[in-house]
């Protein structure tokens, strides 16, 4: 599976990190920026990662800024994008479990590294559920079409 990796300024300290704990384990890993701590726009980036994963189904999408919050707000205005904003391993599994959520958010200056890994493990071992949580995923994408 390929996952596209993208942040902004607040989050670049920990994206290298992150790639290479999905590398890891085995995923091609492309990262669409930000390359610097330089001062950027949260939005831009969020927007390439979403639009990639997109453009991509068999696709995941990582999203790392200084909360997650501006990023999976971002993100989730693409057509087809369900990104979550996780903070441990509970909220990360769930997210993957039951919404299905096919891009991952979360803060540089929310979570550290250890709590980083155990999110990427939560979201590399998790698998959606289906039953009666694809029911309410089909009601959540069907309402892009309003």
């Amino acid at each position: 599976m390929k996952i596209y990796i993208g942040s902004d300024h607040a989050g670049f300290a920990v994206k290298g990190f992150v790639k290479e704990l999905f590398e890891k384990r085995g995923y091609e890993v492309e990262d669409l920026g930000t390359y610097s701590a330089e001062r950027v726009d949260y939005p831009d980036y969020a927007a390439k990662v979403a639009r990639a994963v997109a453009a991509d189904p068999d696709s995941q999408g990582v999203l790392i800024c200084g909360t997650g919050i501006g990023m999976s707000i971002a993100a989730n205005k693409i057509k087809g994008i369900r990104a979550a904003e996780v903070h441990d391993y509970y909220t990360a599994q769930m997210a993957r479990a039951h919404n299905d959520a096919n891009v991952l958010c979360f803060g540089e200056r929310v979570v550290g590294q250890g709590v980083i890994e155990s999110i990427v493990e939560a979201w590399c071992t998790t698998k959606f559920e289906g039953g009666r949580h694809a029911n309410r995923v089909a009601k959540i994408m069907a309402l892009e079409e309003r």
